[in-house]
């Protein structure tokens, strides 16, 4: 199977992620223990992002194929996040963490971790 998304658009998804989980934590207000670990996320993603091996890398540290990995372990960590960090009452960010889940389970699929990362 063809997988769609490229290098290129997998780093562009990357930093829309992390953005957005930034933004959303403080326009959903989130409790300050769920917005803290949206926030930690965001940052610890944001610079696995800048570090891969992919067209929009700041510096090409982390092989690409490492990312795809790191991303399909994060994909069962994240939804468990919200108990293991006791704020599965705040139900906002609790389902925020859940749609994360499903859209790193999906991105990760799609993605093309084969591909040519080269700066072309």
């Amino acid at each position: 199977m063809t997988k769609p998304i490229s290098p290129r658009a997998h780093g562009m998804l990357d930093y829309a992620t992390a953005g957005a989980t930034a933004a959303l934590s403080r326009l959903l207000r989130f409790s300050p223990r769920a917005s803290r670990t949206a926030n930690a996320w965001a940052a610890s993603y944001g610079a696995l992002s800048a570090l891969t091996n992919y067209p929009l890398a700041l510096k090409r540290a982390v092989p690409f194929q490492a990312h795809g990995a790191m991303d399909a372990i994060m994909a069962p960590l994240i939804p468990a996040l919200p108990w293991l960090l006791g704020f599965a009452r705040d139900r906002r960010a609790r389902n925020f963490f859940l749609g994360l889940a499903a859209i790193t389970v999906v991105v990760t699929a799609l993605t093309d971790w084969t591909a040519d990362t080269s700066r072309a």
